[in-house]
């Protein structure tokens, strides 16, 4: 055989599998994710116009910047066989709380959390990408024990799992996020068959933890939860504006309600141009979306949501084998806890705990793990169109 002949043999086999690749992939829930990644890009350029001085694109650029790695660890999740990570669960545990162990030595302080390590002009949030380990290491664990998914045993383990990194987070502190790793903690349960009466004891049990961390406790003198905490999670019970988090609801509130229908336009969007409402690029970009687009655009944005969680879903029930569907479960429990709380706090309906809305506010972290995350669910979207 002729070295021609080899090098054509090889570009058509080249070929062959990049077609497949192609035709493998989940087009509806790339274009999605592609979607909201711009309009994210476009209220972060209109949230932050005024923001800095001399530089309106700062924010912007930095963004698309952010998005260069998270496209290419999309990719490269999608290409990769996410069942090569199972037999490491506890490998995988040990670098998740080395990681977060590390913030608390060399980590820098970011709107009162000591949450990110600082890589020159970025910073790096080693608990956005935890998120993506933990789904790997409860799967893992979960599939070793699938013959006693039944008992206790196998709960509590998979639960002290997901609390060890969970309570770090906390400690950061960072309640937003730890509450993340409890919600991806009960779809990964779910999915590996727990039984329901697990989930009513876990629940009775979070019901008096709650009530002794925000009344019992504080009437002893002994407060576990920061005073600025409190406030974020009880302002939407009252909705004044007697501190910074009762305010941050207020202009919110306002500036969705302000929205009206379709929405006041980038010139007319005071809340946002003029910075009454603050995190606009973050935490309250929905908001932001509210006022500009209105009732129609904001509903065009949470039906987006909806296509992303139905094709999440789908891809859970289509998977292959037990572990990528506990996988793709703690993905879409992961998604939907963030979408929910992050809409919800946005038009008052759920406590403010800081957790940004997926794909559209600003933060290089969160960015990268979310398209992590949809490269995971398109590996295992591929293999299974492969069988």
């Amino acid at each position: 055989m002729t070295t021609l002949t080899t090098t054509r043999i090889q570009r058509g086999a080249m070929s062959a599998s990049l077609r497949s690749f192609l035709l493998g992939m989940d087009w509806i829930l790339i274009t999605v994710a592609a979607v909201l990644l711009v309009l994210g890009v476009f209220m972060i350029k209109t949230s932050t116009l005024h923001d800095i001085p001399g530089s309106p694109g700062y924010f912007e650029v930095r963004q698309i910047i952010f998005m260069v790695p998270a496209v290419i660890g999309c990719v490269f999740f999608a290409a990769f066989d996410i069942r090569r990570l199972q037999a490491y669960p506890r490998v995988l545990l040990g670098g998740l709380l080395g990681a977060l162990a590390v913030v608390f030595a060399i980590g820098v302080t970011v709107r009162g959390a000591n949450a990110w390590i600082s890589l020159g002009p970025f910073q790096l949030q080693p608990s956005e990408f935890g998120k993506i380990a933990l789904v790997v290491i409860l799967a893992g664990m979960a599939v070793e024990r699938a013959s006693d998914v039944d008992s206790w045993r196998t709960t509590l383990l998979l639960t002290a799992v997901a609390a060890g990194p969970a309570f770090l987070i906390f400690l950061e502190p960072d309640l937003g996020m730890a509450l993340v790793y409890a919600a991806i903690l009960a779809g990964a349960l779910f999915i590996a068959g727990t039984p329901w009466k697990h989930f009513a004891v876990a629940g009775c049990i979070i019901v008096v933890a709650i009530a002794l961390a925000f009344v019992v406790l504080p009437a002893a003198g002994i407060h576990v939860v920061q005073a600025y905490q409190v406030q974020r999670l009880t302002a939407f019970l009252h909705g004044g504006q007697s501190n910074t988090a009762g305010y941050q609801l207020a202009q919110s509130k306002t500036a969705i309600g302000s929205g009206g229908a379709l929405g006041k336009g980038v010139s007319g969007a005071t809340q946002t141009v003029y910075n009454f409402l603050p995190e606009d690029h973050t935490d309250f970009i929905f908001a932001v979306v509210g006022e500009v687009f209105g009732f129609v655009g904001a509903a065009c944005v949470v039906g987006l949501f909806g296509i992303l969680m139905w094709r999440a879903l789908r891809i859970t029930a289509q998977a292959a084998t037990q572990f990528e569907q506990i996988v793709a479960a703690g993905i879409c429990s992961m998604f939907a806890f963030e979408i929910i709380v992050n809409i919800g706090m946005n038009v008052g309906l759920m406590p403010i705990t800081g957790i940004p809305l997926p794909f559209v506010s600003y933060g290089g972290s969160h960015i990268v793990a979310d398209l992590a995350a949809v490269g995971v669910l398109l590996s295992i979207h591929r293999r299974r169109a492969a069988i």
